[in-house]
């Protein structure tokens, strides 16, 4: 976890199982944002979007809650009440020290892009899920889960925004990501801080199972089927483990 005082809108978590520090340890994660393979620059660079049109970006941002790690052999390791907002132009908040985690080796990750209902139906809350942070709808339509906003002149307005949430069927856009550790262990002892290393593609927001042109399509801020258009695709493969560190 990290500290309010270093992560002031990134992470909030509470791990209330205890486990002795002999049988414990910690990992880090870091989350950098790319736009393909260079990376972002925010609001200084046009990219090209797979479908061509180009793209300068002001916001991107997303929840990253409820990290279960996986050892190898199938048992499970569950982070209590996780909650962090990854900020592109926050670089504190795309650097997250997970603590107290029981030892082992691990050799898978998933994540929820996204905050449960039960968070979002009880009302906006401190750290992370403060509504201060612009990431709150209302009790009804809950958090936001993921925030693209910028320019492009493919856009019949010049611009683009895109608020991705929504937690209620048909809509549901909750999405629950794997990204592959392609064979490479989480070694978590008392000794070292091991650290994952992902890569986070803002233009797989926009392209996926749905290709995005901004002529038809630029924006959505409302719970709906765009929002879930766009978690369709950047559940398919925003998020890249790029290394794991042993340290």
């Amino acid at each position: 976890m990290l500290s309010l005082a270093a992560l002031s809108l990134a992470g909030c978590t509470k791990n209330d199982q205890a486990v002795p520090a002999a049988q414990s340890g910690e990992f880090d994660v870091e989350f950098e944002p790319t736009a393909g393979a260079a990376p972002l620059v925010l609001s200084a660079q046009a990219y090209t979007t797979p479908a061509g049109d180009q793209l300068t970006v002001s916001k991107f941002r997303y929840y990253v809650s409820h990290i279960v790690l996986t050892r190898a052999d199938g048992t499970r390791y569950v982070q209590p009440e996780s909650y962090y907002l990854v900020d592109a132009a926050a670089e504190a908040s795309q650097h997250l020290a997970i603590k107290n985690v029981p030892t082992g080796d691990y050799t898978g990750i998933t994540f929820t892009v996204g905050v449960d209902s039960a968070r979002s139906a009880s009302g906006p809350r401190t750290g992370a899920l403060d509504a201060g942070t612009g990431m709150f709808w209302n009790p009804d339509a809950g958090y936001i889960y993921a925030q693209l906003a910028g320019r492009s002149p493919q856009s019949p307005t010049g611009e683009v925004v895109f608020d991705i949430g929504g937690f209620q069927k048909p809509n549901n856009a909750l999405r629950a990501v794997s990204p592959s550790f392609n064979g490479a262990k989480l070694l978590v002892r008392p000794d070292h801080t091991p650290e994952i290393h992902f890569a986070v593609d803002v233009l797989k927001m926009l392209a996926g199972p749905t290709t995005v042109r901004f002529a038809d399509f630029y924006r959505s801020t409302t719970a709906g089927p765009g929002a879930v258009l766009m978690a369709n695709n950047y559940a398919a493969g925003m998020f890249r483990v790029e290394h794991i560190h042993a340290n």
